[in-house]
């Protein structure tokens, strides 16, 4: 039920971590992966240590990009029936007054306008083109938990799990189908407090999470993999949470 043989899929943010994870992923259920990002160089090594895969250069938050990086994928490979809208940014931590406009400006600009932008094409491609299903990576941080000095980034976020929810909706009758993951912290440079080292990660997670420890980016990608395929057929504007009972 989780086979996406004969499927295209199209994952944003790509070329590392949770992006590349998910691409090894899909790849493995036997989808044809197109990887997106904005690192030519990087994307180009994940495309080949994955083997079989395409990718295409596009800045999600460019409104023509977004559009030129489906029509892309669908010119290249005949159609688009999944999509993992995964590319985000962090961006600097401080409290609610010290934050820099710009700084904001750019992770509600990567984290939301770039996923509603991706949405927006994919989902006029699939529903003119027989359906298809569409997992949006959000976070644990957000609809789910705060914490101090991430304002930026939780509502960023937060945003994400509505606009899911409510794209669910409107697209069901279209026959596309959307739903969300929401890591907690899990195996990347992203989960690493400053000058941490993972196995300072690794005793600090201990205490920090009811499970004891970070998620393995395998463990994201399969839910990501479940939530795309069939065998998922009736979930619907589902958000997952997957951070080791941090937010139960």
């Amino acid at each position: 039920m989780t086979s996406l043989d004969g499927r295209v899929a199209l994952i944003t943010g790509g070329a590392g971590g949770i992006g590349r994870a998910i691409a090894h992923a899909l790849a493995r259920a036997g989808a044809t992966v197109v990887l997106a990002g904005r690192d030519a160089d990087a994307l180009a090594a994940a495309v080949k240590e994955i083997g079989g895969a395409d990718h295409v250069v596009a800045d999600v938050t460019d409104p023509a990009a977004a559009a030129r990086m489906v029509e892309t994928v669908v010119a290249r490979h005949g159609g688009l029936h999944v999509a993992v809208n995964n590319a985000g940014v962090f961006g600097a931590a401080g409290p609610v007054a010290d934050v820099d406009e710009a700084a904001w400006d750019t992770v509600l600009a990567v984290n939301l306008t770039g996923v509603f932008l991706s949405m927006k094409h994919e989902i006029a491609h699939m529903r003119g083109h027989g359906g298809g299903t569409i997992v949006n990576v959000s976070s644990n941080i957000g609809a789910h938990g705060r914490r101090p000095g991430l304002a930026a980034y939780a509502a960023s976020k937060a945003a994400v799990s509505v606009l899911t929810r409510t794209a669910a909706l409107d697209h069901i009758a279209d026959g596309v189908r959307i739903n969300a993951v929401s890591p907690g912290p899990t195996d990347t440079p992203m989960s690493l407090l400053p000058g941490e080292t993972p196995a300072e990660r690794e005793e600090r997670m201990l205490t920090a999470t009811p499970s004891g420890r970070v998620s393995d980016t395998a463990e994201v990608a399969d839910a990501v993999l479940w939530l795309a395929s069939d065998a998922s057929r009736n979930v619907v504007g589902h958000d997952l949470v997957i951070d080791g009972g941090v937010t139960a």
